[in-house]
């Protein structure tokens, strides 16, 4: 197997604005990935967004992976990745930071070491996908328009893609309200009579 490169052009560019940053840094099957301090992310991803020759116009993704027990040493159990494209050469990048919570993960309580400052600002697309990322992590994003929950409802009692989340849930399809009054009122679940 070949060794990576390192040779991405963005690299030299972020050390050069960023003289003073902690980047780690791989790649792997041509992808390059940068892992960067939460408190820097916005003013880098800034900079990878307007930078000299155009920048990363276009935020591909944006997703949350909780590392728990995952069987390699990861920076943190938490992470927010970003992926980036420069449209008009093609170029992409991964960008990842690493957060460790500091209470209790099971239930909904605000964790201050789970947040990240929003890049909706640079990116409007970034509203949606931060917007499940909360729902789904319970990582905050600092200056969010709109930080609500997306697929789950306003008082869900936890976030379901934290790996210490029960795998079954917590009794929330048990608890669904009964829909069968519907049949009984004489029309179909489209809302148009059978009658």
């Amino acid at each position: 197997m070949a060794a990576p490169k390192l040779d991405h052009p963005s690299l030299p560019a972020l050390k050069a604005a960023f003289p003073d940053l902690k980047i780690l840094a791989s790649e792997f099957r041509g992808q390059t990935t940068v892992v960067i301090p939460t408190e820097q992310l916005h003013e880098v991803m800034r900079h990878l967004r307007e930078s000299t020759g155009g920048g990363y116009d276009y935020l591909t993704d944006l997703f949350g992976v909780d590392y728990l027990d995952y069987p390699t040493p990861m920076p943190g159990r938490f992470c927010v990745t970003y992926l980036l494209s420069d449209t008009r050469t093609d170029r992409r990048l991964s960008v990842k930071v690493f957060m460790n919570p500091t209470l209790d993960t099971s239930g909904t309580e605000v964790d201050p070491a789970l947040a990240v400052d929003s890049v909706v600002d640079l990116w409007p697309a970034a509203e949606w996908m931060e917007r499940e990322v909360f729902d789904m992590f319970g990582i905050r994003f600092r200056n969010h328009p709109d930080l609500r929950r997306i697929l789950t409802w306003k008082d869900f009692p936890g976030h379901p893609l934290r790996k210490d989340y029960p795998l079954r849930g917590r009794g929330e399809r048990e608890n669904l309200a009964d829909l069968r009054h519907i049949a009984s009122h004489g029309h179909s679940p489209e809302g148009t009579s059978d009658g």
